[in-house]
């Protein structure tokens, strides 16, 4: 039995088409479309393609964009200054800060510098907050996708084990989070794992983000098991993930991607979560 490969794309379409019809109805009473707008610090080639697809997407839907774009020797302080400015403009109903930053920038001081109202990412730690405390209004965009294709392929999540290999503020703590609310056992493994094949071959639900190419094996992998790449590695052949597809697709029930995959499921849940940042802007729910 061969594994499904799941349509990452096509479920996209349909987040898209959603969001393009509720901003239609917003927009009937709206005085303006929502406006966005992204920071980037330097030059990586996954992320700017991510941002150009995400500004894409943002296009197709009827979002406004606005890119700043800084340089590597650029102070923490000129950042935060410009993210204030943000948070103080009306006409700006989101605010997106694209990974990865240079090592020598805080991630978590510019996610806090965010007001909690225009946080596209939902990281900041009131809106992370909210969701562990089960508000799901603006969840985290991996997260979110990887839970939009387990919903869309209707993969029940409640008593299954799930095994996430990532411990990062951005997938693998709010992901194992969500899963625990909807009454599923979670464990996450990370670098530091012992015996990671011990974990991930028991796991009726494997979701990957290690960032380390054919990392997991069909060895790893439970069979009948339903197994969730989330990292985009480019290497010299091109794009993968951590999944070695070859070993994995005769074991699992089902498969996604990479590319066509989580990626695009996640850009069309940004999308999802800049429309509730603008409603909220707004003065909507």
């Amino acid at each position: 039995m061969t594994a499904k490969i799941i349509n990452g794309r096509a479920i996209a379409q349909v987040l898209r088409n959603d969001v393009a019809s509720e901003l239609k109805t917003l927009l009937k009473t709206s005085p303006a479309s929502p406006l966005i707008t992204s920071i980037t610090v330097g030059h990586n080639p996954s992320s700017d393609l991510y941002l150009k697809l995400r500004e894409n997407a943002c296009k197709e839907v009827g979002i406004r964009t606005n890119h700043l774009y800084f340089e590597k020797n650029i102070r923490e302080k000129q950042i935060m200054e410009t993210i204030h400015q943000l948070n103080n403009d009306p006409s700006v109903h989101g605010i997106f800060i694209q990974y990865p930053l240079p090592t020598y920038l805080s991630q978590a001081n510019l996610i806090r510098a965010i007001h909690p109202n225009k946080d596209v990412e939902g990281l900041h730690p009131y809106n992370l907050g909210a969701t562990y405390l089960g508000d799901e209004r603006l969840t985290p965009c991996t997260p979110q996708a990887v839970l939009t294709i387990l919903k869309h392929e209707q993969v029940s999540l409640q008593g299954k084990d799930i095994v996430i290999v990532n411990h990062s503020t951005i997938v693998g703590k709010p992901l194992a989070g969500l899963l625990l609310q909807r009454n599923a056992t979670v464990s996450i493994c990370h670098v530091y794992t012992k015996d990671l094949k011990r974990y991930s071959s028991q796991a009726d639900i494997l979701i990957t983000a290690a960032g380390v190419p054919k990392l997991i094996t069909g060895e790893h992998v439970k069979k009948h098991a339903v197994v969730i790449d989330v990292a985009v590695i480019e290497t010299k052949d091109g794009v993968c993930g951590d999944v070695d597809t070859t070993s994995v697709v005769d074991k699992a029930d089902l498969l996604t991607p990479v590319p066509g995959g989580v990626g695009p499921v996640t850009i069309a849940c940004s999308l999802k979560n800049m429309v509730q940042t603008y409603k909220t802007c707004m003065g909507q729910k």
